[in-house]
């Protein structure tokens, strides 16, 4: 869990708090803090509360997207900070095209890890 900056704020389209999340995905909220504080999910402070939010495009409907978990391990593994990783998944790469988030979305998975793997951003 991290503060956020404007950069990477201004990155992500939208944001989604704990609570929205655990409706979502059918389980309770602590089991959503539980995988934040183990690493499948990216939560940061945001807003006037400072409440945490994990970027929208991370769920798809009832369910995690797939290959995020993995990727966020190889990130991690491969040094990047939770700012670095961010910043990563919510920019272009021309190459994939699109973000690789939104190729991860795509099912494009093994294209993302292939780059995620590289070093660093």
């Amino acid at each position: 869990m991290t503060e956020i900056d404007a950069k990477i704020d201004a990155l992500v389209p939208s944001w989604l708090y704990l609570p929205d999340i655990a409706e979502m995905l059918n389980i309770e909220v602590t089991r959503v803090r539980q995988m934040v504080k183990e690493g499948q999910l990216i939560a940061v402070r945001r807003g006037e509360n400072r409440s945490l939010q994990v970027p929208a495009p991370f769920i798809d409907g009832d369910k995690v997207v797939k290959g995020l978990v993995g990727l966020l391990t190889v990130l991690r593994d491969d040094r990047f900070t939770e700012e670095e990783i961010l910043e990563w998944l919510f920019t272009e790469d021309p190459t994939l095209p699109g973000t690789p988030v939104q190729a991860l979305s795509e099912n494009r998975g093994t294209e993302v890890k292939r780059r995620g793997g590289g070093g660093a951003p």
